[in-house]
């Protein structure tokens, strides 16, 4: 009942809510990100939303364009600034989200939106992400964020989609301002934010 009839209430006034008290942020930040970019401080990318409807998504920049010799972008590691670092780490980057959510691209709580050239590359199971509005936090967020697999993160927004509820999307919040709090699962082991996802081994799991 929540899921189809409640959800989608509670995600438009806590989002035009958020916007009207982070307004001063998002303002400070605006005008912060313009001259620390050299420009457009908004990064906006498309993403597969809801039944892979693909959506524009809107964040701040925290990368540069600067490229190689031979006109190609440099590495990410190379293009995070020190400011894009900061927002990343606070996760200051998303607020703009709270705008896709409040024309219905996003809920506040679902699987994250993720790269359209993944959607060949989901198997069967990991295609349910897609059944519900992506999020702006979720399940796979608050437990371990881009410190997990992309196998783990797939089974918790599955979990998520397969049991949505008003308490359980209150527990994700709560967990997720503590998890920003202290700043949990920014970056893998391995890349400045999360390795490509290449596709899921049949074998895996078995």
């Amino acid at each position: 009942m929540y899921a189809k009839c409640f959800k989608r209430m509670f995600d438009f006034i806590l989002s035009l809510g958020a916007i009207i008290v982070l307004s001063p942020i998002l303002i400070v930040l605006m005008i912060v990100g313009a001259v620390a970019m050299g420009g457009n401080p908004f990064f906006t990318q498309e993403r597969p939303g809801k039944r892979e409807r693909i959506f524009k998504l809107i964040k701040f920049r925290t990368m540069n364009n600067k490229k190689d010799k031979h006109g190609k972008l440099l590495p990410d590691e190379k293009r995070l600034t020190r400011y894009g670092k900061w927002l990343r780490s606070t996760s200051l980057d998303e607020l703009p989200e709270l705008f896709n959510i409040l024309r219905g691209d996003m809920a506040i709580v679902g699987p994250r939106p993720l790269l359209v050239r993944y959607l060949p590359r989901y198997n069967k199971e990991q295609h349910k992400r897609h059944r519900v509005r992506p999020g702006l936090t979720g399940l796979a967020q608050v437990n371990g964020r881009n410190a997990i697999s992309w196998e783990d993160k797939f089974r918790y927004d599955v979990k998520y989609v397969n049991n949505v509820t008003f308490k359980g999307d209150l527990d994700i919040i709560m967990k997720t301002v503590k998890a920003v709090l202290h700043r949990d699962g920014i970056n893998s082991e391995t890349c400045v934010t999360m390795e490509e996802f290449m596709g899921t081994p049949e074998t895996a799991g078995k």
